[in-house]
């Protein structure tokens, strides 16, 4: 199966306790292989076969609503 990339726009980003928050929650979604989280765009870098709804739900989870670039 083809990996995909996606660049998440997280806007309540503001420390390194959400950054590791945010990598947490979405390294735990199934077919997860990569995270970055880059703190000065506040966006997430996600490489893997996970979907994007996946993704987006478990931001919320965490409460770290976001939006696909």
């Amino acid at each position: 199966m083809e990996k995909n990339r996606y660049r998440i726009k997280v806007p309540g980003i503001h420390c390194a306790g959400c950054i590791r928050t945010v990598e947490h929650a979405l390294g735990q979604v199934a077919g997860v292989e990569k995270v970055r989280v880059d703190y000065l765009r506040k966006e997430a870098h996600v490489l893997g076969e996970a979907s994007l709804g996946d993704l987006l739900a478990a931001l919320e989870r965490v409460g770290y609503p976001g939006e696909a670039l």
